[in-house]
């Protein structure tokens, strides 16, 4: 794609070959951070410890609260960068950028500094046992409050690479943090013998990696970017703006992991195998909703753009096509999922148990996928238009007024497998809420080019 400008990317290159050349190295750098995250998951179950998945499983959630922080300020400023350039303001890109990188900064520092501070309240929250609080301890630790600013940064820095069109350059970040930490598991795990420990350790030194990648990057194009992390072009004039649509994003995250708390803190009164089980069903989950959010997030600079520049013909071509093409690799993955469920959860851990348990989780979590898919990117394609409202709306009844009262809802009527049922129920209950609000949205703009 070198022999193609930023400019024809955005506006004339068939759409099919545009989000193929944005979406692509996305999906495939999401993909190498969701083998990695199972690195951690896959390389703790060959020790045969139920308790060590189980403080895994606890702390992630928390973990994962940090690509919320990584979204607020990452997709909130991107998605304005975005459209800055569709609209020819590349001069305040400036401003956007170093203000979502430095106070990404102090947000995450304050975030981690409360972890830690906190961590055994924090820790007996999430539904840690005295077998696996210490354990828990060390992960949280490790990957929030010594790897919680390199993870974020990295995660900001990517996203603002592709709002210029440079997705390979932002996969390739991601996945050099994502392919040391595969190789490093093991090494700090069994070659160091460090044990539990090992995989916390690998996960925050690889984050650690992608950061200073990224910034050598960014040193490296000056004079070939509009973005800039000079602190002398701070400014909080486009805080709103950056909030209005990132906040929606942060919620969709943020409100996603407190669910997954709730079901962790729910099972943990069902025993730690129960958790364990949770835990690897969840991270088998990530594949076919990562290869969504990696198309999220490569079609949102072409949507962001083509809105901007007031080419709705083209915005909705991008918007349709990837909605397609979500669903039909969602329909593939539940397929596999359906047929191989034991397989896959012998392959994370041999305890017998668990991965009995584990299998009937993952057959019923696989039949939300498709429709979990497409609500994801109906809500980013608003967000990628600025319509934060909207998108704010439809995410807090989606993940927060809906989910968690239904989680607790379905624990105390069925029970454990209730709560596994509870995704695909919210998101049926969703899809025709998402629609109506797209199609409200794209009936205004039509009628405002007829006007």
């Amino acid at each position: 794609m070198e022999e193609i400008s930023e400019k024809e990317l955005f506006e004339t290159v068939p759409v099919r070959r545009a989000v193929a050349a944005l979406a692509v190295p996305t999906i495939i750098s999401q993909i190498v951070t969701i083998i990695y995250n199972l690195a951690d998951t896959f390389f703790i179950g060959q020790m045969g410890d139920p308790y060590m998945v189980a403080a895994a499983t606890l702390v992630y959630p928390w973990f994962a609260l940090l690509t919320a922080l990584g979204n607020l300020f990452g997709i909130g400023g991107s998605s304005l960068a975005s459209r800055m350039l569709g609209a020819k303001k590349e001069k305040e890109i400036k401003h956007v950028s170093s203000f979502c990188f430095y106070s990404g900064i102090g947000v995450t520092l304050m975030f981690a500094v409360l972890s830690l501070l906190f961590h055994t309240r924090l820790l007996h929250f999430l539904g840690a046992s005295k077998e696996n609080m210490g354990y828990a301890e060390s992960y949280l630790i490790w990957v929030v409050v010594l790897g919680g600013v390199p993870t974020v940064l990295s995660m900001i820095l990517a996203h603002f690479l592709r709002s210029e069109g440079h997705a390979r350059i932002a996969s390739a970040g991601m996945m050099t943090g994502g392919i040391l930490n595969m190789l490093l598991d093991p090494l700090f795990i069994y070659g160091l013998h460090m044990g539990f420990r090992g995989a916390a350790v690998a996960t925050a030194l690889s984050n650690m990696v992608s950061m200073l990648f990224f910034l050598l990057c960014y040193h490296r194009m000056k004079g070939q970017t509009v973005i800039s992390l000079s602190l002398r072009h701070f400014s909080k004039q486009y805080a709103g703006q950056v909030f209005s649509v990132g906040i929606a994003s942060a919620l969709t995250q943020g409100l996603a992991n407190l669910s997954n708390m709730t079901i962790v803190k729910l099972s943990s009164g069902y025993g730690d195998v129960a958790v364990a089980a949770y835990g690897i069903v969840k991270k088998i989950d990530m594949f076919p909703l990562g290869i969504s959010m990696g198309l999220c997030q490569g079609v949102m600079p072409l949507v962001g753009y083509n809105y901007a520049a007031k080419n709705y013909k083209r915005m909705r071509e991008v918007s349709v096509f990837s909605w397609k093409a979500a669903s039909l690799v969602a329909l593939c993955f539940m397929g596999s999922f359906l047929a191989f469920a034991p397989w896959l959860l012998q392959s994370f851990i041999r305890d017998g148990q668990t991965g009995g348990l584990g299998t009937t989780f993952l057959r019923i979590a696989c039949l939300a996928v498709p429709v979990q898919s497409v609500n994801a990117l109906i809500i980013y394609t608003l967000q990628a238009m600025g319509k934060g409202t909207q998108s704010t709306v439809l995410t807090v009844c989606r993940q927060g007024l809906l989910n968690i009262p239904m989680l607790i809802t379905m624990n105390w009527i069925f029970g454990l497998y209730g709560m596994i049922w509870t995704q695909l129920v919210i998101e049926l209950i969703m899809l025709p809420a998402t629609v109506g609000m797209y199609a409200v949205t794209w009936r205004k703009l039509t009628g405002q080019v007829k006007q």
